[in-house]
């Protein structure tokens, strides 16, 4: 089949230093010396730094033998399978023409989805037959954008291989015109990247455990300080919490499991972007102890991270997750509290229905409030570099606030948002908490 993105966008033909086999050996090269320096880190496999490093390692080692695959696979054009364990598969390819709901497909396409090269390709209707239901909707819509918007493809969704195994692509395409400007088909390239998400959630896991459970504090510092409370919540492997911070903002947060006689709970949090630098950061829990522990917040924190893409800021969150929640098995949120932070301004504003107001602590001591509250639970203040923001759900009996205010002089000393998380975990024992709880640390960087 003809390649329409090779003709409606030329590639430049590199010479010397730029050419293809340069290209190769230079990554070559890179791949020989980040294995001679993992080979001399001598990472311990024993405990969770060591173990994140080797993930970490193996993960650029993977990526580079990849890139290696396929700039030959740039030099030598279409071969057989790609090697046993690659992390990006050979890319494959498709057309679908819409005049005669015919479809071409790559030999590499047939690979990747599974399916015998003899058969018939699937027509641009067929194909979601063989995406998960779930995933269907998101393929549909950059369908949709691509032909009637003329916006490129550029996502990832599941396909089910027919032996039954799933496997996750990366797809990427465009509509290809006819002389008269219509739409006459769609062009896509598609590769198998399950591998690569595997090794990415590794790393993703080990650093977590290595946030999470660090190596023990040191002998001259008080032992309830030993961050071994502080856990992964059962959803996380769902959706993860952006551990390197948002713009103008430490970030840490931690799930405080309670006694296990105590009732369960869905409890959650989250941090994403709002419009711009904004940071939308929020804690809530559902009070639905039979339901799935991972997969209710996290439907909750989907719902909240669409609304917050749409534009949705804090003050009508409440409202509108409601709305969108009722359409669902879930139970409303109970305890919700959204705040929304502007990098630029240092402007907080925040809103909350039934749950406890944010704690803002500042040169060593701490307000039960961030500003003055407003008409329906809302507020907004101005915030300074150093101030620390602490937002929890209702899980902790009043004396359990009342400790975290007392704590204002070690909070606001410590030197990092993971530092507060741990000094937190360890002094909100089980005695100060009914339920299971959720707190999220967000520390107010200089710009």
């Amino acid at each position: 089949m003809s390649s329409h993105l090779s003709a409606d966008h030329p590639a430049a033909q590199p010479s010397g230093r730029g050419s293809v086999e340069a290209l190769i050996s230079q990554a070559r090269r890179l791949k020989g010396d980040v294995d001679a320096v993992r080979r001399d880190s001598q990472a311990d496999r024993t405990d969770p730094r060591g173990r994140w490093q080797r993930a970490l390692y193996d993960l650029a080692l993977h990526q580079l033998s990849d890139l290696d695959e396929h700039l030959a696979q740039l030099r030598d054009g279409p071969t057989p399978a790609p090697r046993a364990g690659s992390l990006l598969s050979r890319v494959g390819s498709a057309e679908w023409n819409l005049l005669t709901d015919e479809a071409e497909w790559s030999g590499e396409l047939f690979q990747i989805l599974g399916r015998d090269p003899a058969s018939v390709p699937l027509s641009l209707d067929e194909f979601p037959s063989l995406v998960p239901t779930e995933d269907r909707p998101k393929l549909t819509a950059m369908v949709t954008d691509c032909l009637v918007d003329g916006r490129p493809i550029d996502g990832e969704f599941r396909i089910v291989r027919p032996d039954g195994t799933v496997r996750t692509v990366h797809m990427m395409g465009e509509p290809v015109l006819d002389a008269d400007g219509s739409t006459a088909s769609m062009w896509a390239v598609l590769r198998d990247v399950s591998e690569l998400r595997r090794s990415q959630r590794a790393v993703d896991e080990t650093r977590d455990s290595f946030r999470h459970h660090p190596l023990p504090a040191d002998a001259g510092q008080r032992a309830a300080v030993e961050p071994r409370e502080a856990v992964l919540p059962p959803w996380h492997g769902l959706l993860r919490f952006p551990h390197q911070g948002r713009p103008g903002l430490d970030l840490a947060a931690g799930y405080l499991p309670a006694a296990a006689d105590t009732p369960r709970c869905g409890v959650w949090y989250d941090a994403c972007s709002l419009a711009g630098d904004e940071t939308l950061m929020c804690v809530g829990e559902l009070p639905c102890p039979d339901a799935d522990p991972a997969q209710g917040p996290a439907m909750v924190i989907g719902a909240l991270r669409g609304l917050a893409t749409a534009g949705i800021g804090p003050a009508d969150l409440p409202d509108r997750l409601a709305r969108s929640l009722r359409s669902t098995a879930l139970p409303p949120v109970r305890g919700g509290v959204y705040c929304g932070y502007r990098p630029g301004t240092r402007t907080l504003t925040w809103a909350h229905g039934d749950g406890p107001a944010p704690l803002l602590f500042r040169d060593g001591t701490g307000h039960g409030q961030a500003g003055q509250a407003g008409q329906a639970g809302q507020a907004g203040t101005t915030l300074e570099a150093g101030d620390l923001l602490l937002l929890h759900t209702g899980g902790l009996v009043p004396a359990g606030r009342q400790r975290l205010l007392a704590l204002a002089p070690r909070l606001t000393g410590a030197r990092s948002a993971q530092e507060v998380l741990r000094i937190v975990a360890a002094e909100i024992g089980e005695p100060l908490r009914r339920e299971d709880a959720c707190v999220l640390v967000a520390r107010v960087t200089p710009q």
